[in-house]
């Protein structure tokens, strides 16, 4: 496990990139920002860093929420380029939806940045700002493990959950996750007791927890009657308050029923909630102030005729063209480290974590 040492120096360094936002010269430029939902605090954190930093900088926004509805995103978008904004920044509903948007805003000299999701196939995707995806899946999947085995004998009986389909991003964390668990697949030290592998099994659209603990109720039903479920691999915060629903309501978390190891992404409030709780295992901080610091360096860069720092020139091919990125790093949390990792970085207050209400 990193040392909390390591946690807020990385935290630190990730910093950098906010002091560097607010350290730019006033400048002019209206900026379209295309989210995909603010049914998820961490979009709404997202759009809200996002608008906070660009203005900061000098620049007009707009920001928009498609509630997970393409053909939303898709008006916004035109909506956008039809008002003149100099940049798009868009986190896409379903990556792949946005070619024809993209060859408008090409015509009209509109940069696009890919925020978090990348856009594919289409050439017109100018540079893409992320977190180390792969590394997200990997650390996951090492939590998990680390989990079964403070926990449990093996082998340990394990379902996996995947993210949507359409979202690129879930690949990512999947095949990550499975560079660490398919060793131990391989082995018989982990079981996937349903056979269910693979994103076309195991994916959730639009990151639906509802339907994530549908699932999560139908794999109980089927497969552990008479067995019990020692972990779920789950990508995202979301899926994991519905998977542990599930989990809740057949009796786990009872004192004769031991809570599985269930881990998450985006530390959001009810998950870190949960961890404190002693139910959801760990999450996955990804520091959404960071990521928008990088998204107004990259729009500052290009408005200003320069270019964006990137660290990444071969990872994040979107079907025409690899797309040059930024990745920043996710820092795994779980008990032992919550507070100096959302709370001391400022990112929640303690109050927060702690009201129950």
């Amino acid at each position: 496990m990193r040392s909390i040492k390591k946690i807020v120096a990385t935290l630190a360094l990730g910093s950098t990139f906010l002091t560097a936002s607010a350290a730019v010269s006033a400048a002019s430029g209206y900026v379209g920002i295309a989210m995909p939902t603010n049914s998820s605090s961490r979009w709404i954190s997202d759009g809200h860093s996002m608008v906070e930093q660009f203005e900061k900088a000098g620049y007009k926004t707009d920001l928009q929420y498609a509630e997970d509805d393409i053909p939303t995103q898709l008006a916004q978008v035109e909506n956008m380029i039809v008002k003149g904004v100099d940049v798009l920044v868009i986190a896409a509903i379903d990556g792949t939806t946005l070619s024809n948007a993209l060859e408008n805003a090409n015509a009209a000299g509109i940069k696009v940045i890919a925020y978090d999701r990348l856009i594919r196939d289409s050439e017109h995707v100018d540079y893409y700002a992320t977190f180390d995806n792969f590394k997200v899946g990997v650390q996951q999947a090492t939590s998990l493990v680390n989990g079964l085995k403070t926990r449990f004998q093996p082998p340990y009986n394990v379902e996996l959950f995947g993210g949507s389909p359409d979202d690129n991003n879930a690949y990512f964390f999947y095949n990550g996750a499975m560079s660490v668990l398919q060793p131990l697949i391989d082995s018989g030290e982990v079981k996937i007791v349903s056979g269910q592998m693979g994103m076309d099994k195991v994916g959730t659209l639009r990151w639906d927890g509802a339907l994530a603990q549908s699932r999560m109720d139908n794999l109980l039903s089927a497969h552990y009657t008479d067995k019990r479920i020692h972990g779920v691999l789950s990508p995202y915060d979301g899926l994991s308050i519905g998977i542990l629903s599930s989990l809740k309501g057949v009796g786990y978390g009872s004192a004769d029923m031991v809570m599985p190891i269930v881990t998450g992404q985006d530390a959001e409030l009810p998950s870190v909630k949960s961890i404190l709780a002693g139910e959801q295992y760990s999450t996955v901080f990804k520091d959404t102030r960071e990521l928008a610091g990088v998204a107004v360096g990259m729009v500052d860069a290009l408005l200003k005729g320069s270019e964006p720092e990137i660290n990444d020139t071969s990872t994040y091919d979107n079907g025409v063209k690899v797309v040059p990125s930024y990745l920043l790093e996710p820092v795994p949390v779980d008990a032992s480290n919550w507070q100096p990792v959302v709370v001391n970085s400022g990112y929640y207050t303690l109050k927060q974590v702690k009201n129950t209400q």
